[in-house]
């Protein structure tokens, strides 16, 4: 399966709902087991683990995920692009085949979710989440 674009994100773009500039406003990630229940007509972040979110008993993942860090808004070439800091779960014991990255400002509207493309496990370690670069070809989030 490939990643899922939401298609309510696509018109939040254009309504201004969601600011991805540095200082705007606040998104998470959060770790999933599987797709779950998300398809591209979903709306919002799905929490725990009956929507496949990790389960947070003995893994030290917190229910929810993790704010991201660093984000910008940038322009490359003529293609507009949406970065992140790379992502670590700092010492758990989990495995996860997907993310979701949501707005936890803006009432946890969802924006993306991810395909790892297969199972990814840390056990007692760090569980690192890479973000492409931040170029017209492979950004995150592009817009050309």
């Amino acid at each position: 399966m490939a990643n899922i674009i939401p298609k309510a994100f696509k018109t939040e773009l254009l309504s201004g709902t969601h600011n991805f500039a540095n200082g705007g406003d606040s998104f998470k990630l959060a770790l999933y087991t599987s797709v779950g229940n998300y398809a591209d007509t979903s709306t919002v972040y799905l929490a725990g683990t009956t929507n496949a979110e990790v389960n947070p008993s003995g893994t030290s993942y917190t229910a929810g995920g993790q704010t991201l860090d660093s984000q910008a808004v940038a322009l490359s070439s003529s293609t507009a692009t949406v970065d992140f800091a790379d992502e670590t779960f700092s010492s758990v014991t989990l495995t996860a085949s997907h993310a979701a990255i949501y707005n936890d400002t803006n009432s946890d509207k969802l924006c993306l979710v991810l395909d790892f493309g297969g199972s990814k496990t840390a056990t007692n370690g760090d569980f690192v989440v890479q973000f492409p670069t931040a170029n017209a070809s492979d950004a995150i989030i592009r817009i050309a």
